[in-house]
């Protein structure tokens, strides 16, 4: 074979390795909306109060941002076609260094977008203040006291004196009380199509307050890295009737476990659970206990202990 042959021959190959490749990512851009369509964001499909309130600022300021954003792209295309080097018919404009039309504009909008921005975030931070408890006609708040443990959620209803681990259960339209501590390290707990995530910190007690508008099984996680059990860190929350909650609770006090001291210290070693797990009873004292065991010892379990407040 020729020696130019053999070389135009080889070309021909390295070109259509080439194309193969091109059309390849050309087809992944394509399909990567379909592939992605499959995913769930819980965040963008509320349902509670605090969720759609959310939802509605996110999409707001992601429009407010657009007005800049899109022009900008869509100009960088039109000055990169207009402005080619082939393109003779283009002003050739070497001296030019101002316009005072231009200047008010590019100034002008991003400010009135950042004062627009910055209103929202203002009277937003007051309006969806985690610590700020949702008024109900006729509804009482349900209060749940929440220990982030290593890999796992307790949950305390003081209320209806049980527990829970990695599973919740409210009563839809009634506002929802969460008080939360973790047993060492920092953690958040976010349900999102409820509202947004708050901390879990060992010493301290936080607050958010969410509703459920409908039934369902929503579910809520660990929104921030305290291990290598945290992504395990799962629960779900069911939103039902009254009376569902109240058949619940009932069924939950017949469960043969109680949630002593003993049992939680056993509880708290690190680990995740799989499933979830029911106690008929609690401690009275425990979920204070928890966030004062950073500043003092926790009470240790006394001798034939079984009591559950």
């Amino acid at each position: 074979m020729p020696k130019s042959l053999k070389i135009s021959t080889n070309n021909l190959t390295t070109l259509r390795r080439g194309q193969r490749s091109s059309l390849l990512k050309t087809a992944c851009v394509w399909l990567l909306p379909f592939f992605l369509s499959a995913c769930q964001f819980d965040i963008l499909n509320p349902k509670g109060q605090i969720a759609a309130d959310e939802k509605q600022l996110l999409l707001l300021s992601v429009g407010l941002m657009l007005v800049v954003v899109v022009p900008v792209i869509l100009l960088t295309l039109v000055f990169a076609w207009r402005y080619r080097e082939s393109n003779t018919d283009a002003k050739y404009l070497p001296n030019w260094k101002h316009s005072t039309l231009l200047e008010i504009v590019w100034w002008s909008i991003p400010c009135a977008i950042i004062a627009i921005l910055g209103t929202l975030t203002w009277i937003s931070t007051y309006r969806l203040d985690p610590y700020r408890p949702l008024e109900v006609a006729g509804k009482k708040e349900i209060t749940i006291q929440v220990v982030a443990l290593d890999w796992k959620w307790l949950f305390i209803y003081p209320e209806q004196n049980i527990a829970t681990v990695n599973y919740i259960q409210v009563p839809v339209g009634v506002p929802v009380n969460f008080r939360i501590t973790a047993e060492g390290a920092m953690n958040s707990l976010q349900i999102p199509q409820l509202g947004g995530q708050i901390y879990a910190m060992a010493g301290m007690k936080t607050q958010l307050h969410l509703i459920a508008d409908h039934s369902g099984d929503y579910r809520g996680f660990s929104a921030n890295f305290s291990g290598d059990g945290f992504s395990d860190m799962n629960f779900i929350l069911h939103a039902g009737s009254q009376k569902e909650f109240e058949n619940w609770v009932r069924k939950i006090k017949r469960a043969p476990e109680k949630m002593t001291l003993g049992t939680y210290q056993r509880l708290a070693r690190p680990g995740v659970s799989a499933h979830a797990k029911y106690y008929s009873s609690a401690s009275k004292d425990l979920f204070d206990a928890i966030v004062m065991k950073s500043m003092m010892p926790m009470p240790t379990k006394k001798k034939g202990e079984n009591h559950a407040g």
